[in-house]
């Protein structure tokens, strides 16, 4: 017998292997694509039930609306809701982009130093827990009823993840990892920028994700107080003329957007902070033992 050929068994079980690695991706990809469709089963089927049960129980429409009567109020009133969501939409962005940038620059400043840490936080945590729609009446005497009071609402409330989410990564680095750095040479501006700041990416972009959300929720509490234009001011309208089924219109719009913006920073966070999340993909293929 020649001594060159592998034994009788080794290329079945080559074979055996090889199956269960494509049985394996196979079984990635058809997760993959469940994940895709999900969400949109899930609000489906939502939708079903809600529809459903309002016709079932004949709830009246000024008390909860269809699905159905809440997408012709849409039809019906498009021009109102599309102009309004505009208005709320660019409050949104800029008190969100205003946030971004001085909650990234007050993170890296309290992460970085422990005095500014211990001193700042007490007081960033007691004006976060002031309700911000207490504060709109004073924006209102300020700035008076428009635009400005629900862009700053919007960056009240969606100022404070982000600085905490950003002094907190800069915050753990590890104190063996800055002591190398600094036997190295590095200054701590070195320290900041090359180590710091990409350690607190993953935390910062989290806390876009909630802020963006927060961010919404801020514009149109200003709206529905202090307005005349944006979603928050069409769904007071509508609630004073007991059209329930626009202001559920506007809700669905609010949160329309809302997921669009969270979709927009996961999509940006992937990009740019991959290698922060790369276990998760891992997790849907189990490695072979042998193979």
């Amino acid at each position: 017998m020649p001594h060159d050929l592998p034994p009788a068994g080794q290329p079945r079980r080559g074979e055996a292997n090889a199956r269960r690695v494509e049985a394996l991706l196979a079984a990635a990809r058809r997760r993959r694509r469940l994940q895709r469709l999900l969400p949109w089963l899930i609000i489906l089927v939502s939708f079903l039930a809600w529809e459903v049960a309002v016709r079932a129980l004949e709830v009246p429409a000024f008390v909860l609306p269809a699905p159905s009567a809440v997408a012709e109020s849409m039809v019906k009133w498009w021009w109102p809701l599309l102009d309004n969501a505009w208005q709320t939409l660019m409050t949104t962005l800029i008190g969100f982009a205003l946030a971004i940038v001085f909650g990234l620059l007050l993170g890296v400043a309290i992460g970085s130093s422990t005095l500014l840490y211990h001193g700042l936080y007490p007081l960033l945590i007691g004006f976060n827990s002031v309700p911000k729609v207490a504060v709109v009446p004073i924006l209102v005497i300020w700035f008076g009823i428009g635009t400005v009071p629900a862009v700053i609402t919007a960056f009240l409330i969606s100022f404070f993840p982000i600085v905490v989410n950003v002094a907190t990564g800069i915050a753990t680095v590890e104190p063996e990892l800055r002591d190398v750095l600094r036997a190295l040479g590095a200054r701590p501006i070195d320290i900041i920028r090359k180590v710091g700041l990409p350690r607190a990416m993953p935390y910062f972009f989290a806390s876009l994700k909630i802020a963006i959300t927060v961010a919404f929720v801020g514009s149109i509490m200003a709206e529905t107080v202090a307005a005349n234009k944006g979603i928050g001011y069409l769904m007071i309208l509508a609630s004073s003329r007991f059209d329930v089924p626009l202001v559920f219109a506007g809700l669905f719009i609010t949160g329309v957007m809302g997921v669009l913006m969270y979709a927009l920073a996961v999509m940006v966070e992937e990009r740019t902070t991959g290698w922060a999340m790369r276990g998760q993909a891992d997790q849907n293929v189990t490695p072979l033992a042998g193979a």
